[in-house]
């Protein structure tokens, strides 16, 4: 999936809940009048367009009275102006402009199309439970503070483990020669994560080590050659479910429209 499209899923995963609490906490919008908002040069401006930027400025907390519907009925009679000025200077011919009102048209229909979808297929109690279930599984039941010492070879990272053995202090070799510019002024501090933050070899390295000993060997990884000091461990600090729960229905609906994609994808004919 695209990042464009991963926006746009986000958007229309995000309107549902804000238009269920607009709905369940504010008064619905007033009955729109018959007839155009305005005629500008002959070309009439439909009411909907009024309609439909109302219920933008009442999800932003506006009032659905006179004084707003004024100020939206101006701004749609300043967009008709220019937007005819526009056309008169030949601005709608320019490809840029055209590629621009198609892509806008092609985004608007993708965001609908979604949360349609996102309306039809919610995301329900039990889904969210199996999600928060198995993220509290694979997380684990134990949190290492480590520290560590980042080099580019093995040879530096082996000189680092035999001054450590001869009684150096980790954090202070870890603030003159580690490569990690995050930890480096920290003592190589870590601070407290679960194994599945770390590439594997680091994290089966950190597990093994017991409390306050350091690594007897490097640990090679993507980054370079590491020097693992175990600090503490300690239960992980799992949050419940219902301080969650808001983030684990965008995931699973972000994962709705991955899924919704992917079947379009594999049934359209793409050359």
């Amino acid at each position: 999936m695209t990042l464009r499209i991963l926006a746009i899923a986000a958007a229309a995963a995000l309107a549902i809940p804000a238009a269920a609490q607009q709905d369940a906490g504010k008064p619905a919008a007033k009955p729109a009048a018959s007839g155009p908002v305005a005629t500008v040069n002959g070309t009439a401006i439909p009411r909907a367009r009024l309609e439909y930027l109302m219920r933008q400025q009442l999800q932003r907390g506006a009032q659905d009275d006179a004084r707003t519907r004024a100020a939206v009925r101006d701004d749609l009679i300043n967009r008709e102006v220019v937007a005819q000025a526009a056309v008169r200077a030949g601005v709608a011919k320019k490809r840029d402009v055209q590629t621009q009102i198609e892509m806008t048209r092609q985004e608007v229909l993708v965001g609908a199309y979604l949360s349609d979808y996102l309306r039809d297929h919610p995301v329900n109690d039990a889904e969210v439970q199996k999600e928060y279930d198995r993220v509290r599984n694979q997380t684990g039941k134990s949190e290492f503070k480590a520290r560590h010492i980042l080099v580019d070879s093995e040879e530096e990272a082996k000189r680092l483990i035999g001054e450590l053995q001869k009684g150096a202090k980790f954090e202070d070799l870890a603030k003159k020669s580690s490569k990690d510019e995050g930890t480096r002024e920290l003592g190589g501090d870590l601070d407290w994560k679960v194994p599945q933050t770390f590439e594997k070899p680091f994290a089966d390295a950190m597990v093994a080590l017991e409390k306050g000993k350091f690594s007897a060997a490097p640990v090679r990884t993507r980054f370079g050659y590491h020097v693992i000091q175990l600090d503490d461990v300690r239960d992980v600090q799992f949050p419940p479910l219902a301080q969650v729960k808001p983030q684990l229905q965008q995931r699973l609906m972000r994962q709705k429209v991955e899924d919704l994609v992917k079947d379009l994808r594999a049934k359209a004919k793409i050359e």
